[in-house]
């Protein structure tokens, strides 16, 4: 069960938006384990693999017509950070599955999400179904920047945000969990705020 905070505009509201071990900022920190790449969007390809009917490729251009949503979103860090009420445009990981005929097999019960770095992380298949969970290009009104995972990033408002992928280029689906790049080095498997799943 993903939990899910409504957006009520008085401090006791505004306090229970904030999970246990967090404090609020309004800096949006730029923090990755590797170096920002390059990413030339006229080549970039978004391949999704593993436990679908028939594997899908779709360019970025692709990406870019499909229906465009905004939405609020709070990010929480890891670090113990949070910011409230970011803005993001991009569209729903479901509504691209959708519109791509990605058939996932009964089989498929976690996904990983795949990088052009070579980064890696995993999730639980409710989660990357989600509608909350999207592919965004854009922050506050703007392109997303480099540095914050542009032109292509995940976002995952119910987990902590080293689940947000950056630089983003694939979904394997899996029948068996595995861990991803922060993962592998001792972070949680799951990463509920909520629940502090920091570190393994």
């Amino acid at each position: 069960m993903i939990k899910r905070i409504p957006e009520v505009p008085d401090e006791a509201a505004t306090r229970a938006r904030v999970p246990p071990g967090q404090a609020v900022t309004t800096r949006f920190y730029a923090l990755t384990a590797e170096e920002v790449p390059v990413v030339d969007t006229t080549s970039l390809v978004i391949t999704v693999h593993g436990e679908v009917e028939r594997p899908v490729s779709l360019q970025y251009a692709q990406l870019m017509t499909l229906p465009h949503l905004v939405r609020s979103a709070d990010f929480h860090c890891v670090e113990g950070w949070s910011v409230l009420g970011t803005t993001w445009g991009g569209v729903a990981v479901a509504d691209v599955l959708k519109a791509t005929g990605v058939v996932v097999k009964p089989t498929a019960r976690f996904v990983m999400v795949e990088c052009v770095t070579g980064y890696t992380t995993n999730l639980p298949l409710d989660v990357i179904m989600d509608p909350e969970t999207m592919l965004v290009w854009e922050w506050n009104g703007l392109p997303l920047p480099p540095e914050h995972g542009g032109p292509l990033r995940l976002l995952v408002p119910s987990l902590y945000a080293w689940k947000d992928a950056k630089w983003v280029q694939g979904f394997e689906f899996m029948t068996e969990d595995r861990a991803g790049f922060w993962e592998s080095r001792g972070y949680h498997m799951h990463g509920d705020p909520w629940k502090q799943e920091r570190y393994s």
